[in-house]
């Protein structure tokens, strides 16, 4: 299994994951976002919305997998965006990232 998804489903068990255009905007409005991650498949307005957003406040966010994808890992129906409001769980996903590992 993904291991970015993995941990983001830990993140999710913990309470430490917003999801959805709405709320990811009002978690990066009040800070509370310390990482965003959008879906690869996003539309296009969610997608500038967003990083707009994340731009403005200085919030970390990045692309990885697709809409179901995102939704699956946090045991919800498809997603465009999910915040994670955790610093160590943050940094676990970004770590994961920069190494571009993928284990199947």
């Amino acid at each position: 299994m993904d291991r970015v998804l993995s941990l983001l489903g830990i993140a999710q068990k913990a309470g430490k994951v917003v999801s959805g255009g709405f709320l990811c905007e009002d978690a990066i409005k009040s800070r509370k976002a310390v990482l965003v991650i959008l879906a690869e498949d996003a539309q296009k307005n969610t997608v500038h919305t967003i990083t707009n957003k994340c731009t403005y406040y200085k919030i970390p966010f990045c692309f990885y997998g697709t809409k179901e994808a995102l939704g699956h890992a946090i045991g919800k129906g498809e997603r465009s965006c999910a915040a994670v409001t955790d610093q160590g769980l943050a940094d676990g996903i970004t770590k994961l990232l920069g190494s571009g590992k993928k284990e199947e």
